[in-house]
């Protein structure tokens, strides 16, 4: 796997739509002024609240609150962050944002972390215009905040809310470490409807979960109030970050090097937006399956790293319903319904990224079909090179490779093929969680996760007619990308080739 090469593309959310992004960044502003002049003065809906400790109220004694952010890393809507806001200017007091740097997460690479990197350190900068301190610490939440509370008498802690297993492991872990008469409160500030109130149970597919979802949007899809310059100075200064020593001191592959077409930051991820609404949204309905157009919103980067709110997102394209309704509702159907059905999944399941996880049927038809004669078995290093013997698969990979990120449609071919060419189940998933997770901008995400369990273990899916290696799982084959857009078209802009096969192993 070897860097990146430089691109000649204007940088995605950055360049492209400069021209309209102060207008529409004061538009923004102008809405949240809409909703309150600052979240005082708004009606927070609780719902989106729990309370993880046994202390239910700050004490009076406290100096400070806390906002530790990981997944939702934006000052401006951002619900967790409104919500920290709100009992500091209740109470009076500063308000300080913390992030905990871990040298390794999960397959995560140096080109992940210099673009979370970046885009914090853009939100520090805001963090300082607004009063607000912001405080980078290396180390696990559990054995740096505890302490950092307690020496600085800081009165309540919030924390955003992802559904994974490691960082549910570090809520739970800060839980039974904090000083016990400090609050610990935790906001779904990614979802539109906190996942423990769209369902309290693993949904089957999207079909059980659309209206529990969609019947709750009245109540949850509403604007945003400001953050608003907080008028509460801190004698606890925060220490200066040095950006380039945070990623110096990181333990990841540094063989996937940043890309260069995608620019980080809340700012750039608000440019896509805009330039979706204005450009993309129009072809969304008809040619979003098709990879030669450019017709997809391309804001998956911003979103898995919080830098942008895809509440602020569908606020944004729901303006635009009148003139393109069938593109509105399919992007809602996405950016809602499916992406929420993936925390969801991995919320209330807890072997998200294995096998154990898929349905009953699922695991019975692979085991079945586990001694079939595969045509074809790579390793993990030739899928990672784009060595297959298939062009098409190999300007996906190649696309994945260079630019971070591989249009939605080849992401379920590209994972398919995987089961299809290496010896087990088992192996197919697991690599091709590790590819997506080590190259992709959003990996390490709920519906990447997802994404492979659906390609590769029928997970939110149903059985199929039944055929060698795939057993009942759906299958998708060459001739029929061929049937929905011009393959040789993308293949000629990828580069991809047909490697000749060796023995099989």
């Amino acid at each position: 796997m070897s860097k990146a090469p430089p691109s000649k593309k204007p940088k995605l959310g950055a360049s492209a739509a400069a021209s309209d992004l102060p207008g529409f960044l004061a538009k923004l502003e102008e809405d949240r002024k809409t909703a309150a002049a600052s979240v005082s003065d708004f009606k927070f809906n609780e719902k989106r609240v729990r309370i993880l400790s046994k202390q239910k109220t700050m004490p009076d004694w406290a100096t400070g609150v806390i906002y530790w952010i990981f997944r939702d890393q934006r000052v401006q809507d951002n619900w967790a962050l409104l919500y920290a806001q709100k009992l500091a200017l209740k109470r009076k007091v500063p308000l300080h944002v913390c992030f905990c740097l871990v040298p390794k997460f999960l397959d995560a690479t140096v080109r992940q972390y210099d673009f979370m990197l970046k885009g914090l350190e853009e939100m520090a900068r805001e963090c300082g215009r607004l009063g607000i301190q912001f405080h980078m610490f290396l180390g696990e939440a559990r054995s740096v905040l505890p302490a950092f509370v307690a020496e600085h008498r800081l009165g309540a802690v919030v924390a955003d809310f992802s559904p994974l297993r490691l960082p549910s492991e570090w809520v739970d872990l800060l839980a039974v470490a904090l000083p016990k008469d400090v609050p610990f409160f935790q906001v779904d500030a990614h979802n539109i409807v906190p996942c423990w109130v769209a369902s309290d149970k693993a949904e089957y597919a999207a079909r059980t979960i659309r209206n529990k979802i969609n019947s709750k949007l009245p109540e949850f899809l509403t604007k945003f109030p400001p953050v608003v310059k907080h008028p509460h100075s801190s004698k606890l200064l925060a220490e200066a970050v040095d950006w380039d020593a945070a990623l110096a001191s990181l333990e990841v592959d540094r063989s996937v090097g940043p890309v260069t077409s995608i620019a980080p930051g809340s700012e750039a991820g608000l440019a896509c937006l805009q330039e979706f609404c204005s450009k993309r949204l129009r072809l969304f309905a008809s040619k979003r399956n098709d990879p030669t157009c450019n017709a997809l919103s391309n804001l998956s980067p911003w979103c898995h790293f919080g830098q942008i709110s895809v509440q602020r997102c569908i606020l944004a394209v729901r303006e635009l319903k009148a003139q393109f309704p069938e593109s509105v509702d399919a992007f809602c159907e996405e950016a809602i319904v499916r992406r929420e059905l993936a925390d969801n999944f991995c919320h209330y399941n807890r072997e998200y990224d294995r096998l154990e996880g898929a349905h009953a049927w699922a695991r019975k038809t692979l085991d079945d079909h586990r001694k079939d004669k595969r045509q074809h078995v790579y390793s993990r290093d030739e899928l990672a090179r784009a060595l297959t013997h298939d062009d098409l698969w190999n300007s996906a990979q190649l696309q994945l490779a260079r630019e971070g990120k591989m249009h939605g449609f080849l992401r379920m071919y590209w994972a398919k093929k995987i089961l299809e060419w290496t010896d087990t189940p088992e192996r197919a998933l697991a690599d091709a969680i590790f590819l997506n997770d080590s190259m992709s901008i959003d990996g390490r995400d709920p519906s990447g996760y997802v994404g492979c369990m659906w390609s590769i273990c029928g997970v939110h899916d149903q059985g199929w007619r039944e055929r060698e290696v795939f057993g009942k799982i759906r299958y998708m084959n060459y001739e029929g990308c061929k049937r929905k857009f011009d393959v040789a078209a993308f293949v000629a802009r990828w580069g991809g080739k047909k490697h000749s096969y060796k023995s099989k192993k």
